[in-house]
């Protein structure tokens, strides 16, 4: 009753700790700007669009000179040439104009500029080429397609600029060309082609502007539940990092510990536990892979050995990983998942340590020889086999005052730099040996920021745990 008594204080002590963190976590959430909404979204397509078809403008405009040689009569060819370079310069400005300036509720402006000054041109060449008896009015129709087929906005633009360029043509005609009576069924048959040519863009702009608005909101709508998913991912990171321990000291021994999850969700596992019998635990352990299936198993066998050792505080490393072993191999069962965890438990006596199970090696620093000493362990993985009686046995290693165990995750030694070199068991000894005079959360951070700063990108959950016998 005594063991499970303390098992509930430190459950409560960490859900408290977990509760704080997500309260924590929600107002950051909230404090979020809101995204961009669908007008000032179809306001950047619009500007963006508008330097295509500038671009498309000073491109093209000058280039149909070169037909203007072939089939215009050669007395009007100087008149074309400076149409076409002047419309060309207003075009280069505009250009520039759209480029060095930001979108805003006035971007569609650029639209109607442009089908002014092209229309303006094409209708100029068709006064002096015969009025309305001239076929190239037909250009005319390529400014309608050019500027609202390639604009993603409202079907009233496409009408009001389709009615501008249409309006230029018939009154600088009326105006400037007309000498004789008008041949109506001519220009009705003009009219007709560009009217047609405007209906049918005002209707592809209104079936494209519908599917902008449906795109914009469901990339909305993924956006939100990809927040959402992120945000349900967030609180079970802070769950999992708010149940590890937060212990400095268990006996005559210094303890520091730290993990850093490859994703929101990590696999690694570490814990201390102090029973209320005065007998005190270290285990340290790797899920395959990492994510939130991972976790979910790290999380089950941490439960699994808390439990274990506070009803029985004594019990040989060795079988307490075989108790826990028979759990996550059913749970994982049960996930339908292919999962299996590396682990070491041990138990911290006052002059050794006493451990079982088969995960990294353990490195421990000899203060009176200043030496790094390697110890292999032994064993299988969790959750391969049912039964692992006589597979896993307990081993014992003497700790002199001063000396520093480390144990750590596989994420530390297998880190690679842009090279693709693992950062290797040999540099973490030689980074223990350097750094084993300083106190064990010192020493936890240094090696952290050299693997670090080794590292190209972090791919692995990370995690280092080191003990001193301080008596």
């Amino acid at each position: 009753m005594k063991a499970l008594t303390a098992l509930d204080m430190r459950e409560s002590s960490r859900n408290e700790l977990a509760q704080t963190q997500l309260r924590a976590e929600a107002s950051t959430t909230t404090a979020t700007p809101e995204p961009q909404d669908l007008e000032a979204y179809l306001e950047s397509l619009v500007h963006d669009w508008c330097r295509t078809l500038t671009a498309l403008g000073f491109t093209l405009i000058p280039l149909f000179f070169v037909l203007d040689m072939v089939m215009m009569p050669r007395e009007l060819l100087t008149r074309f040439a400076v149409y076409r370079s002047t419309t060309t310069a207003l075009v280069i400005a505009q250009y520039f104009v759209v480029r060095y300036s930001k979108p805003s509720n006035r971007s569609f402006l650029h639209g109607y500029f442009f089908s002014l000054i092209v229309g303006a041109m094409i209708a100029l060449m068709t006064t002096d080429l015969g009025g309305f008896h001239s076929t190239y009015y037909a250009g005319l129709n390529l400014v309608i397609i050019a500027v609202n087929l390639l604009l993603p906005w409202r079907p009233v633009h496409t009408a009001l600029t389709s009615a501008l360029t249409i309006g230029l043509y018939v009154a600088l005609n009326l105006i400037i060309a007309q000498r004789e009576p008008i041949d109506t069924a001519l220009l009705v048959n003009n009219l007709y082609f560009l009217v047609s040519t405007a209906v049918i863009a005002v209707s592809i702009n209104a079936v494209k502007h519908r599917l902008i608005v449906k795109e914009f909101l469901s990339r909305q709508q993924l956006k939100e539940a990809r927040d959402a998913l992120w945000g349900e991912m967030g609180v079970a990171k802070q769950i999992q990092t708010a149940l590890l321990p937060n212990v400095t000291t268990v006996g005559p021994f210094e303890i520091a510990a730290v993990m850093q999850p490859a994703d929101e969700v990590g696999g690694d596992y570490y814990d201390i536990i102090e029973t209320p019998e005065g007998k005190n635990w270290v285990t340290i352990g790797d899920v395959s892979g990492h994510g939130v299936e991972s976790g979910l198993v790290m999380m089950m066998a941490q439960t699994s050995l808390l439990t274990t050792v506070m009803k029985t505080p004594g019990e040989s490393p060795a079988r307490v990983l075989c108790g826990v072993n028979r759990v996550i191999k059913e749970n994982v069962k049960r996930l339908g998942a292919d999962r299996y965890m590396t682990m070491t438990a041990l138990r911290l006596e006052p002059d050794r340590i006493i451990f079982a199970g088969h995960h990294q090696d353990l490195l421990v620093h000899r203060a009176d020889r200043s030496a790094v000493d390697v110890i292999q362990t032994s064993g299988t993985w969790l959750g391969i086999v049912d039964d692992l009686e006589g597979v896993l046995v307990d081993t014992e290693v003497a700790l002199q005052v001063g000396d520093v165990l480390l144990l750590y995750t596989d994420g530390v030694t297998e880190a690679t730099n842009d090279a693709g070199e693992m950062y290797g068991e040999e540099r973490l000894r030689a980074a223990l040996a350097r750094h084993a005079n300083l106190d064990v959360r010192r020493l936890i951070d240094r090696l952290v920021d050299e693997v670090t700063r080794y590292t190209a990108k972090q791919v692995d959950d990370v995690t280092l745990v080191a003990v001193r016998r301080m008596s």
